[in-house]
């Protein structure tokens, strides 16, 4: 299990490191520019720098703290994030509103539990006020567990729509590549 953990994510930095530089962002990845906004993530490594890396139980440890601080809805703990990624351990309780990223790619590796986890087709918001959250139609819906492996497209609508129990998963964001 670790084994195809550490070779998603070292897929994922090769191909990170076959990217073109990234144009300067005002925001970090899947956040709004603004007052108050979170300072833009530092610039990826240059190429030929060594690795990132940070053991599991490290990575558990900053989890359980955001975990506990968050209430348990949902908690995430950084492997690495810069202007060309963003690698997180996410756990979840509870399905979250339909989002998507435009220019950027995902793969998430499921760790531990299991979901229903909807991707594709188009985002419908909620009518203001409602207190809904944003769902997908048209979508392709699939549940996933320990083990599977999801790749999202770029600005492809993504959903975890039910979450049986929990779920913890490996998060990997990076630049879709120019076409």
């Amino acid at each position: 299990m670790r084994l195809l953990t550490v070779t998603l994510v070292a897929l994922a930095v090769a191909a990170l490191a076959a990217q073109t530089p990234a144009p300067q962002q005002s925001a970090a990845p899947g956040r709004a520019a603004g007052r108050g906004a979170p300072a833009p993530p530092p610039p990826a490594p240059a190429g030929g720098s060594p690795g990132t890396y940070k053991t599991d139980a490290d990575l558990m440890a900053v989890l359980k703290r955001a975990m506990d601080a968050a209430g348990n809805n949902m908690s995430s703990s950084n492997v690495a994030n810069t202007d060309q990624y963003s690698i997180n351990v996410v756990h979840r309780v509870t399905g979250a509103g339909a989002i998507s990223h435009p220019g950027w790619t995902e793969v998430h590796h499921i760790i531990e539990g299991s979901a229903t986890f909807v991707t594709g087709g188009t985002i419908v918001r909620p009518a203001a006020g409602s207190g809904g959250v944003a769902t997908i139609e048209g979508g392709v819906s699939k549940h996933v567990g320990k083990g599977d492996v999801i790749v999202i497209p770029e600005n492809s609508a993504h959903w975890y729509k039910d979450v049986d129990g929990q779920i913890t998963y490996l998060e990997v964001r990076f630049l879709a590549p120019k076409k």
